[in-house]
């Protein structure tokens, strides 16, 4: 049974100055991870205090209220989403929605170390699709990009994952001089699994011990080089998302690209980030934010919470302003993408 906040009664969709409708949102349940992926997060990070964390009970009900809004798609992020207490209940009491009708779909980014143990959950909570953030399939390099991390672990949740009838996708960040070997391999490994794979160039958020001008590989240099291996054939294919997809004529799989900075996509952008703290961050490339939990906790009812969504969308900007060059080697916004969620 949906609860008092649920979208039966449903208000006017949430459409910013520029007529774009909203209608993805991306939620992240928490900062922390159990990897610390070098472009990514600091070695050494200071996670926020689990008090000022939302509640699963306000998660649910701050979800709800976006679908009430017109939202129709929603992804659980973090940080690693799985290793936040007790977070299948905010997938099983949103699975109603999709039930009802009222969300078209819930999905998960993962770094896939905790998926053998959920991945059952997951698919009968209604979750029907995927992306796992894997950069390489070399153990010793899969260890030193993350730090700490278990490729074994990672492969075994992605096994653990399709028996379960999920649909997987690979999410692959270009480093430069890292992982440049692998892009076709990787493509051949995916699309021999059935799962799409998407490249993605680094960020420039938050400080790293490196600089960013060092990682960064514009992913019009990934594209030229996969096309001496294979036929890319343009398609109009969409997630919903911010990747642009070219099926591949030899094995009939998809690969996308998301180009935040050699070419941004923000002409044709659907989407807001709620932080794990109910910070809404309009754009990822900008620091204006809106403060959801102060009305979130001060009335029983989304009256308030409503107004400040929608106050918050009208400031939406038009695009991100994301460079990564020498001339400035500082992130173009502070806080680490596990902060705003993936």
């Amino acid at each position: 049974m949906l609860n008092q906040f649920s979208t039966g009664m449903r208000s006017s969709p949430l459409i910013d100055s520029f007529g774009r409708a909203i209608t993805y949102v991306r939620v992240s349940v928490t900062d922390r991870c159990d990897l610390r992926c070098v472009y990514c997060m600091a070695e050494e990070m200071t996670f926020l205090p689990r008090r000022e964390l939302l509640t699963i009970e306000e998660l649910d009900r701050l979800c709800s209220a976006f679908i009430g809004m017109g939202t129709r798609k929603i992804r659980i992020t973090g940080g690693e989403p799985l290793v936040r207490r007790d977070i299948m209940g905010l997938f099983r009491s949103l699975s109603q929605h999709l039930e009802a009708g009222t969300l078209h779909e819930m999905t998960l980014t993962t770094n896939g170390s905790q998926l053998a143990r959920f991945a059952d959950e997951l698919a009968s909570c209604g979750v029907r699709r995927i992306n796992v953030s894997l950069d390489t399939l070399d153990p010793d390099r899969f260890k030193a990009i993350t730090r700490r991390g278990d490729l074994d672990r990672v492969l075994s949740g992605i096994d653990a994952a399709q028996r379960a009838g999920l649909s997987v996708k690979i999410n692959v960040v270009a480093l430069k001089g890292v992982n440049e070997d692998e892009f076709e391999p990787m493509v051949h490994w995916a699309h021999a699994r059935g799962m799409g794979i998407t490249f993605i160039e680094v960020m420039p958020l938050g400080e790293i011990e490196t600089t960013r001008i060092d990682q960064y590989l514009p992913l019009t240099k990934v594209r030229a080089h996969l096309a001496r291996h294979f036929s890319l054939q343009e398609t109009d294919y969409r997630t919903g998302g911010p990747a642009r997809y070219v099926r591949i004529g030899e094995t009939g799989g998809l690969i996308g690209f998301i180009t935040p900075l050699t070419h941004n996509f923000c002409e044709t952008c659907n989407r807001v980030r709620v932080t794990c703290t109910g910070k809404l961050y309009m754009c990822l490339g900008h620091e204006d934010a809106a403060d959801l939990r102060t009305p979130l906790r001060a009335s029983e009812g989304n009256d308030l919470l409503n107004a400040t969504v929608r106050d918050a969308i009208a400031r939406k900007p038009k695009g991100h302003d994301f460079v990564i060059d020498r001339t400035d080697r500082k992130p173009a916004v502070p806080r680490h993408m596990s902060v705003t969620g993936g």
